[in-house]
């Protein structure tokens, strides 16, 4: 089957409700019984066939009641207000599992245990993130904040360094273990502090992760 040539590069900040490390990331159910999520990503470089999708950002919130793969998830997505709707309809499309070869990206793969679309919105979304430094935020006016620090010794209040590799990742191939906060408002709501995140550089394509 051909597919549209679509590729989007650049940095990633994930934070979930599961303790650090997060097990989905170890194929182990889920730390509280079920799953809540916000991924969020800047796009350096990016296209979607003939549409540029270099300099957006985009967020999602993800919710499942069990584990991941057990299904009845839903998703709300807001996609950078300065999108055209070309560039809207390009990410809705990728960020759907649309135009992928079937279980190469976390978007197609999510998109078999979501249930529940909610309508998307196009809103500022102001994203910052160090990832060496395992640093970040995420915000979206009276929808979403996410902040990220790096995990600390309990004891001496060091920042403590994780970096994780999975070769046959569909998200990342690498990526740097944080601590995160969440409180969103939104079609789907989360509240957490101190809860498993990371941040990464990641590459997705029609065909996967690079």
């Amino acid at each position: 089957m051909a597919y549209v040539d679509w590729r989007i590069r650049g940095s990633e900040i994930s934070n979930c409700n599961c303790d650090w490390g997060c097990p989905c990331q170890f194929n182990a159910l889920p730390t509280n019984g079920d799953c809540r999520a916000m991924t969020a990503m800047h796009i350096d470089e990016g296209h979607f066939g003939d549409v540029s999708l270099d300099g957006l950002n985009w967020v999602g919130m993800f919710a499942w009641p069990k584990a991941i793969h057990e299904g009845a998830g839903e998703a709300f997505v807001i996609v950078d207000e300065k999108a055209n709707q070309a560039q809207r309809d390009a990410l809705l499309t990728i960020l759907s599992g649309g135009e992928t070869e079937p279980g190469a990206t976390i978007f197609n793969v999510f998109s078999t245990v979501i249930d529940r679309m909610h309508e998307p919105a196009f809103l500022p979304i102001m994203f910052e993130v160090d990832i060496d430094r395992r640093e970040g935020r995420v915000r979206v006016e009276d929808v979403i904040d996410t902040r990220i620090c790096p995990i600390r010794n309990p004891i001496t209040g060091e920042a403590h360094r994780a970096r994780v590799s999975l070769p046959n990742g569909f998200e990342y191939k690498e990526a740097e273990y944080a601590s995160g906060d969440t409180k969103a408002d939104g079609s789907v709501s989360l509240n957490w502090t101190s809860c498993h995140a990371h941040v990464a550089m990641i590459d997705l394509s029609t065909h996967g992760a690079a």
